[in-house]
């Protein structure tokens, strides 16, 4: 339609545009704030969709976890719970995991000062740093000898060093915890905080299992973590796992076995969610802009009568009258398209420079171009009623009109 177009209708809208500068503006402003809303709305869900499953993958995407499921008519006997021959029957048994861990934990407390203080001591298995993906911050993590040899060492989180040796640096110093002392070799802290909701607390130290073993008088496993080799097989471990657990224990056992899978699966599901109800009040804001347009237009119309009167009495044509106020209203919602692109893509730039350095904003070219459409095509459909009407119009009685 807009190839048809000839020169002088297309200057005669723009003329008609500039005669009334500020309604066009005006008019164009909802446009403007419809397709700033479209460009943000995405670049925020893609943002926020990144950061949420990134944090999620960041914990283990490939992670795969068991417990033993205890209730009340169970007993608590040995033969239920999780042990180090099932950590070692994991390995072997299930092709699929690249890594395997066991940890237990027992809560104790720290003096300082006089004054004690809770503190969750962890024994680990060797594995357990690549499974959780543990920082080191000062010193080093176990080694091999450290796990066969009991060597009474701890690393502790950055919040209990700070805590315990708050102007020192810790790495050699001893800690007690509770009757308990040990040597400290290394201060970590997890990759991506977990907020408590897994065995590492706030205030942690982290043992070898075979100390805590030996401490224990068993080796009783509360989590046994196992890492598939790729995130596709992480279904398959899972039941794997569940299925090897059970045959390793008593009928009456019950184990949970749990993957982030699902976690990510609702992180996604909540994204899209957020992203079309974002969506849907951007696209109620360019109706109203639409609406805007059209009473203005049919606003304009009236005013014009005696113009496209004339215009009609010296040879103008219906489709002429029709193409000129159809494109007036294009103007308006194609020029308020390009100011809100503008600025839906340039606050993401900007903001960017504010964030943290391993956040980035993605801007998605896909909702420019849905935005250009949609709001330039907001302006049409909504132009075509006083259009319609304009071309309609009778020369006489335009003539006549005051």
């Amino acid at each position: 339609m807009l190839a048809k177009l000839s020169r002088e209708t297309f200057f005669v809208a723009l003329d008609a545009l500039r005669s009334n500068k500020v309604r066009a503006l005006l008019t164009m402003l909802g446009v403007v704030i419809g397709s700033a809303c479209i460009v943000l709305v995405v670049t925020v869900a893609l943002t926020g969709k990144k950061y949420i499953i990134g944090q999620i993958e960041s914990v283990g995407s490939n992670l795969v976890w068991a417990e033993y499921a205890r209730t009340g008519q169970q007993p608590r006997a040995l033969s239920y719970e999780l042990n180090l021959d099932d950590l070692q029957a994991v390995k072997v048994g299930i092709p699929q995991v690249a890594e395997v861990a066991a940890t237990r934990e027992i809560h104790m407390t720290v003096v300082i000062g006089g004054i004690e203080y809770p503190v969750t001591l962890v024994g680990v298995s060797q594995g357990f740093q690549a499974i959780r993906n543990l920082i080191v911050l000062r010193g080093r993590y176990f080694d091999a000898d450290d796990m066969l040899s009991r060597s009474k060492v701890c690393l502790i989180t950055k919040e209990l060093a700070d805590r315990v040796y708050p102007y020192e640096n810790p790495i050699g110093k001893p800690i007690r915890i509770s009757e308990l002392s040990f040597t400290v070799i290394g201060v970590f802290k997890e990759r991506v905080a977990t907020f408590g909701l897994s065995e590492i607390q706030k205030e942690s130290a982290i043992i070898p299992f075979s100390l805590m073993k030996y401490y224990t008088g068993d080796d009783i496993v509360r989590v046994l973590y196992a890492s598939a080799r790729t995130p596709e097989s992480v279904p398959s471990v899972a039941r794997q796992l569940e299925l090897l657990l059970k045959s390793r224990h008593p009928a009456g056992a019950l184990y949970d076995v749990s993957t982030l899978s699902g976690i990510l699966d609702a992180a996604r599901k909540i994204s899209q969610a957020l992203t079309m109800v974002l969506l849907f009040i951007a696209f109620i804001a360019l109706l109203i802009s639409g609406i805007g347009i059209m009473n203005i237009m049919l606003v304009t119309v009236t005013e014009r009568t005696r113009e496209i009167g004339i215009r009609k009495a010296i040879g103008a044509r219906r489709s002429e009258i029709l193409n000129q106020f159809l494109l007036e209203a294009f103007l308006i919602s194609g020029t308020g398209a390009v100011g809100g692109i503008l600025i839906g893509v340039s606050i993401p730039v900007l903001v960017q420079q504010l964030l943290p350095g391993n956040l980035r904003v993605p801007v998605s070219w896909l909702s420019v171009v849905v935005a250009f459409l949609v709001s330039s095509l907001t302006g049409i459909f909504f132009g075509f009623l006083p259009a319609n009407r304009a071309a309609r119009l009778q020369p006489t009685e335009s003539l006549r009109y005051e």
